[in-house]
């Protein structure tokens, strides 16, 4: 695969690096922890290629790829999809978890803005689009929020490819370290998301209890 997407970046320049993150949404084993890093490497001995050319392009297939389920949540039900995983997800390397587990980080943190940070963290990427389009989020909010998210995402990782030169396979040990960051900060903030709710839950009633008892 190495091979491969080196001559597909080579011989496409743009084209190729946006085709390539495209299909990395649509078939998982094309992973953009390679495709970008390689393409950061050789946008620095390629006259035809430079840095924030390969960020732009990359970021805009992401961008692409990501939106299709979204477009398969508007459209279909939670029901159908899983159903529709299950029996053809193999093809794709799709499996049911993967699904439950983009649902589970949506769900759990609650927001918009969750659709943006989700873009930075391996495994949930991808599929942090399907709860975005079954819950019917706007499609403006969406892009926004995916843009932003797909830029620093593709961005640190071609960046880290240009910079780490021959040694771009060392981008694990940068990106694993940031991705855990990500992670972490996302755990506290649903955490004080769901406490602030409950609170306002809790005032509510009281206020509620209240206005009752007087009456």
């Amino acid at each position: 695969m190495f091979n491969w997407i080196t001559t597909w970046i080579e011989s496409l320049g743009y084209l190729g690096i946006f085709g390539l993150m495209v299909l990395e949404h649509l078939f998982p084993p094309i992973p953009s922890e390679l495709v970008m890093p390689l393409a950061g490497f050789v946008s620095r001995s390629s006259t035809g290629l430079n840095l924030a050319g390969v960020i732009l392009a990359g970021s805009l297939g992401s961008l692409i790829g990501a939106s299709a389920w979204y477009v398969v949540g508007r459209l279909i039900t939670h029901e159908q999809l899983m159903d529709w995983v299950r029996r053809y997800g193999r093809w794709l390397t799709l499996k049911p978890r993967d699904i439950d587990k983009a649902f589970d980080f949506f769900q759990r943190s609650g927001g918009s803005w969750v659709v943006g940070v989700g873009r930075l963290v391996p495994g949930v990427r991808t599929y942090v689009s399907v709860p975005a389009g079954l819950s019917h989020m706007p499609l403006l909010p969406y892009l926004g929020y995916s843009a932003l998210g797909t830029v620093l995402w593709t961005g640190m990782l071609a960046a880290a490819g240009y910079v780490l030169g021959d040694q771009f396979d060392r981008v694990e040990t940068i990106v694993g370290p940031i991705s855990r960051i990500v992670l972490i900060t996302l755990a506290i903030a649903a955490v004080v998301w769901v406490l602030k709710r409950r609170q306002r839950q809790e005032r509510q009633e009281r206020r509620e209890h209240s206005d009752h008892s007087e009456r």
